[in-house]
């Protein structure tokens, strides 16, 4: 569906297990993040009366994950720690391009339809390779939704831009992606 070029290698699942409170802690802040995105995007698209609504519902329906996730946290006796520093959307912004306000805007959508292609990829590596019950539940529940968003966020892009340009865009971010990516899938965290 997402045209990922290189697919996380499912050990990854283990090395997440291993630290079940660090990828949950850095599971909620991602969350946070998503949210703090999509309220970004309303602020350049005021004009937009639809696509403001969506972005209010998923920035909402992304709050409504990190609490899902910060309530786990509580529930396991987990100690919620502080915010960190994500290399690989880090690594993804500079990728976004600065020309005219179509291109950023455009560009804009398309890294917030990377950032929720590749989780919901790695909730599906979660959901098939963990041994807690309550999480592989939990994670094929995000994933569904993390699919969702991609499919919002690309139509977005084709909405605002023009869908052929958007298409081929499309296609630079994924090869982009498939680089940066090879540096990562070693680490307790959703996109490390």
């Amino acid at each position: 569906m997402f045209k990922l070029k290189l697919p996380t290698d499912p050990r990854w699942a283990n090395i997440a297990e291993g630290n079940i409170e660090e990828i949950l802690t850095d599971h909620a802040w991602c969350e946070q993040k998503a949210a703090t995105n999509a309220i970004g995007l309303i602020t350049m698209l005021p004009e937009h009366t639809e696509i403001v609504t969506e972005l209010l519902a998923i920035a909402q329906e992304e709050l409504d994950h990190f609490n899902q996730v910060h309530e786990i946290i509580k529930k396991r006796g987990y100690q919620f720690g502080r915010a960190r520093k994500d290399d690989y959307v880090n690594e993804l912004m500079k990728f976004i391009v600065q020309g005219s306000r179509e291109d950023l805007i455009v560009d804009k959508m398309l890294f917030a339809a990377m950032i929720e292609a590749r989780s919901c990829e790695r909730f599906k590596v979660l959901t098939e390779n963990i041994q807690d019950e309550e999480l592989k539940v939990f994670y094929r529940e995000l994933m569904i939704s993390e699919a969702n968003h991609y499919t919002t966020f690309i139509g977005f892009a084709r909405q605002l831009g023009d869908p052929e340009k958007v298409n081929a865009r499309w296609e630079e971010w994924l090869e982009y992606e498939a680089k940066i990516i090879k540096s990562y899938g070693n680490k307790e965290t959703i996109h490390g």
